[in-house]
């Protein structure tokens, strides 16, 4: 090796470290965006497929999206995935999405808002986040597909975001930015407290709300995300030796038929409850009973 010219050496060193160094420095980034929080949304009328100003709200609800992709991309995201996680789950068109991301689409999904996250992952992001039912101020406050009063994981009453954080922790993957209104930025941080939010909109009550100017907000969220991703730091996964799972609906039809599976112990006449030992099978049974069992 004496003869071999330092130069080569050099280059030689190169490609061994750099594979390490660049696997080290990735920044893989999944972004659940919800509708209700997004800027400038405050109508039933917006955020429906049926409602006259759904197209609008479309539009808008990719706007921050992206606002938050390009922010990603910016703070050193090397692959950037994107969760419709509104409704149908099929609200963002990808020709309007920002051409570097992969979309995932539609609502028949295991994970549902979480749908495709893993330990592969270093940072999540939740865009156009709302309230948990049952809050008192917030704009369109709801859990889920509306016919839960109440949900509790392990006796703590949560939200979507709240339910979203306890999926990603169960990877190990750091929940680093939520945008919203007021109530669920401040709501997503007792659950997280150490979150970046972007309070896009303040909620006078359920359906009244102060909307800030699109282009500050977007900026804002924009600028947030940068310093997310580039601060993101992944830590050891949380996994509890046993999620116990309590919904409370808004009526009795739900909870009698999920009481047929011989796992579902039905508590009172509106309320069911059960044991998973993984987040993600207890998400994923969540979401059968408030998405899928129809009793119309």
């Amino acid at each position: 090796m004496r003869n071999v010219p330092i130069a080569l050496c050099a280059i030689a060193l190169c490609s061994i470290v750099s594979p390490a160094t660049a696997h080290a420095q990735a920044r893989k980034v999944y972004i659940s965006v919800d509708m209700e929080g997004i800027s400038g949304v405050n109508s039933d009328n917006q955020t429906s497929a049926a409602g006259a100003e759904y197209g609008r709200a479309r539009r808008l609800m990719v706007e921050d999206a992206n606002a938050a992709i390009r922010g990603a991309f910016d703070g050193g995201a090397t692959e950037v995935v994107v969760n419709d996680s509104h409704g149908s789950q099929r609200n963002l068109l990808p020709e309007d999405l920002d051409p570097r991301v992969r979309l995932i689409s539609h609502s028949f999904k295991r994970h549902g808002m979480m749908e495709g996250l893993d330990s592969t992952y270093d940072a999540v992001m939740f865009v156009g986040y709302h309230a948990k039912a049952g809050s008192p101020r917030g704009v369109f406050a709801h859990t889920g597909s509306g016919v839960l009063r109440d949900l509790q994981i392990n006796g703590v009453s949560l939200g979507e975001g709240g339910m979203n954080a306890l999926f990603a922790r169960w990877y190990g993957v750091p929940v680093v930015l939520v945008t919203g209104d007021d109530v669920a930025v401040e709501e997503q941080k007792t659950t997280v407290p150490n979150v970046r939010g972007v309070i896009v909109k303040r909620a006078i009550n359920s359906r009244a709300v102060e909307l800030r100017p699109l282009l500050e907000a977007r900026r804002e969220i924009q600028e947030a995300a940068k310093a997310a991703v580039a601060a993101a730091r992944k830590a050891p996964p949380e996994r509890l030796a046993r999620y116990t799972v309590r919904m409370e609906m808004r009526d009795q039809t739900i909870p009698e038929v999920a009481a047929a599976f011989r796992e579902i112990r039905l508590v009172n006449p509106t309320t069911v409850e059960f044991t998973r030992e993984s987040m993600p099978d207890a998400y994923r049974l969540i979401r059968v009973i408030y998405r899928f069992i129809n009793t119309d």
